[in-house]
């Protein structure tokens, strides 16, 4: 049976799926299995909904399995506890709704899809989520060879990911896009309460083709981790931030509280920053930027009504809210989703030859001017220059997992000016990120350390050793535009 003669009637907007295969949906499956790998949350979700109305179409229990493998180059400790943090969430809440929930957590290269092709010979259909980079269980662009049909869910931002037909090179051009199109996605929602009132047969036990290969996680008691049978680097310990949706529920409430009034002003702080603090917990979905957005337009009374007609590009008047929030969704919807956009058109995203031209050339002119200091990769990672601001935000970010958002720039600035040559200087800043940063291995990361080389950007004036005309920052601008006298003493 071919899936478009059984669409659920119960649905999300088309525009969110496509197809990763082309095999038909199989009606006498035992069960309907979501594979919940991007969109670790049980709320405000796109790939879920559709999961379950797949369920109520087939009148079939649904399955939810949320993977964490051991196979990505950066796997370690904290992330794992990160994302652990959430699933022992899930797995109590889970066990009051008319599911069956199956975390799993590797223990050898591969043994996530292995697990996912075990689980897809019994199913159904499955439904996966559509994230536009690798992602824990299987590759982001991977095509699938099951004898079942498998769905691919946009759940990412509040423009569907298909809809551009362009890469956007500058924010403006994207921003001005946005307002022309956005506002006819404004009030698709994914669901608030999936399991309110779900006629669903149960799932009391899985097949024993499953159950005799694969063993389901259990939250240790005390949430107390320990990951030493796990092949995952134990060096990267668990920063200071708690995963899972009710932290990032409490993150994000205390942010609309206490920081959001001032964001448009504090937000580049060092001392009493402003910032969200949410990039965390965006990066593994354990908040929806749907529930974000819908919890701002409570705050601000809005609707739609309020939206300016005309597009224009710029970054305030158009959602007609305060000056604050729209500081604050421009950062959430527009840098957020452009990075989105880049990733989920180029496959290049990472690589140096992506940057755009102008900066290609200014740098390649500059790839033999002298380098007062020129350090090792090991060198910055064990924060060893001579720069006493550059090396507190690296041991803010090797300790924490996290790094103040304009402190990040001017990282990336020295580690371009302290490289023998910027294809040095992008590996650096990718290996470091990724390995460290619980935001790392994101569309909105490779967005940042890619900024820092001139995606998103123009060239600056005066031209400059090493960086010609790409935008130039320093230290010393920094500590006087900002103060970071507490922020060296935390670090130092």
């Amino acid at each position: 049976m071919r899936s478009s003669e059984l669409y659920p009637k119960d649905d999300i907007p088309k525009l969110r799926l496509k197809a990763a295969n082309r095999a038909p949906v199989n009606p006498s499956g035992e069960f309907v299995v979501y594979w919940m790998s991007a969109y670790r949350r049980l709320a405000w979700n796109f790939a879920l909904d559709r999961a379950i109305a797949w369920a109520k179409e087939l009148k079939k229990p649904l399955m939810i399995v949320e993977p964490l493998e051991c196979d990505g180059p950066w796997a370690s400790a904290r992330f794992h506890s990160f994302v652990a943090q959430g699933m022992a969430e899930h797995f109590f809440e889970l066990a009051q709704k008319p599911v069956f929930y199956f975390p799993f957590v590797a223990k050898k290269t591969g043994e996530c899809k292995e697990l996912f092709e075990a689980v897809t010979s019994c199913a159904c259909v499955a439904v996966t989520d559509d994230y536009p980079i690798p992602h824990d269980g299987f590759p982001g662009k991977r095509s699938f060879s099951t004898s079942i049909l498998v769905e691919r869910c946009d759940s990412n931002g509040l423009l569907p990911v298909q809809l551009p037909d362009r890469t956007f090179t500058a924010a403006f051009s994207f921003r001005r896009y946005l307002q022309t199109t956005l506002r006819d996605y404004l009030l698709d929602f994914p669901s608030v309460k999936p399991f309110s009132r779900l006629p669903l047969p149960r799932l009391e036990r899985l097949p024993a083709a499953i159950t005799k290969r694969y063993s389901s996680w259990k939250p240790p008691k005390g949430g107390n981790f320990n990951w030493s049978n796990i092949p995952i680097d134990q060096s990267v310990r668990s920063g200071t931030a708690v995963g899972g949706r009710m932290a990032a529920l409490q993150v994000f409430h205390a942010f609309l509280k206490s920081r959001l009034p001032r964001y448009h002003e504090d937000r580049n702080k060092i001392d009493d920053c402003a910032a969200s603090g949410l990039s965390p917990y965006l990066h593994f979905g354990a908040v929806s930027t749907h529930e974000i957005f819908h919890e701002i337009v409570e705050r601000e009374m809005w609707s739609p009504e309020r939206l300016a007609p005309k597009a224009t590009g710029k970054r305030e008047g158009w959602w007609g809210m305060s000056r604050e929030a729209e500081a604050f969704l421009d950062e959430l919807v527009t840098w957020r989703e452009i990075g989105f956009n880049y990733c989920e058109r180029n496959q290049d995203y990472a690589k140096y030859e992506s940057l755009p031209d102008w900066a290609l050339k200014t740098l390649a002119k500059h790839a033999k001017d002298k380098r007062e200091y020129v350090y090792t990769e090991e060198q910055f990672e064990l924060a060893k220059t001579h720069d006493p601001l550059w090396n507190a935000a690296q041991r803010q970010l090797v300790r924490e997992g996290e790094m103040h958002n304009y402190l990040r720039m001017l990282w990336g600035k020295k580690i371009l000016q302290w490289s023998r040559s910027p294809e040095d200087a992008l590996e650096t800043m990718i290996r470091l990120n990724d390995k460290y940063a619980l935001d790392g291995s994101d569309p909105n990361s490779y967005s940042g350390i890619c900024w820092v080389l001139g995606r998103y950007d123009r060239a600056w004036g005066p031209e400059r050793p090493i960086f010609g005309t790409v935008r130039y920052m320093c230290s010393e601008n920094t500590a006087r535009k900002i103060s970071v006298k507490e922020y060296l003493r935390k670090y130092a």
